[in-house]
């Protein structure tokens, strides 16, 4: 039983790291990165698509994002959800592809994007410690119901916390990361 309720609050706590990355893989660093514009939503034919559904995206360069699309009449909604998407860059269209030139950020600007990240890993702190409170009062309600001994739900407490630990500290080093990355000159 307790086994269940952390598996369970496991499977949460890495949703909630793999979640954390993906948002922060859209944070734009003075680095080109394709998960910048993967998950822009595209309307194509009256049908909203990733971007990476229907182009390739491509980093030639470290300052230049190179989108090349399946089919060359969707690349001014391309350009439009690009616009649209508010990243701050301005699609050059050539006729065959879409490039996006990565400028160099200002300190202020820097000093944004590590606010935002950190406002994003705290979020993602937030999700674990709420999976982990979940899967207490779950061992908790079955220690009520007299399914586990008292022993089973302090082992279990003890277990939660230190999955919740490793997750934290995961999430400390990706801020890190991304913290450096953005500060890098």
């Amino acid at each position: 039983m307790i086994d269940e309720v952390e598996l369970q609050a496991d499977d949460k706590m890495e949703k909630a790291v793999e979640a954390l990355k993906r948002e922060l893989a859209a944070v734009r660093t003075g680095r080109a990165n394709p998960g910048l514009v993967e998950h822009i939503q595209v309307e194509y034919y009256g049908t909203i698509t990733p971007l990476n559904q229907m182009s390739g995206i491509s980093v030639p360069e470290a300052r230049l994002i190179v989108i090349n699309p399946w089919d060359k009449h969707a690349l001014s909604a391309i350009e439009k959800a690009l616009l649209k998407a508010n990243l701050g860059l301005t699609p050059s269209n050539d006729g065959k592809v879409i490039r996006l030139t990565i400028p160099q950020l200002t300190e202020e600007r820097r000093k944004e994007l590590v606010k935002l990240v950190g406002k994003r890993v705290e979020e993602g702190r937030v999700e674990i410690r709420n999976a982990r409170r979940d899967a207490i009062e779950e061992m908790r309600s079955l220690e009520k119901s007299k399914q586990i001994s008292e022993d089973d739900l302090k082992r279990g407490q003890d277990q939660i916390q230190k999955l919740t630990d490793g997750y934290i500290a995961q999430i400390a080093d990706i801020a890190k990361n991304k913290e450096a990355e953005l500060m890098q000159v």
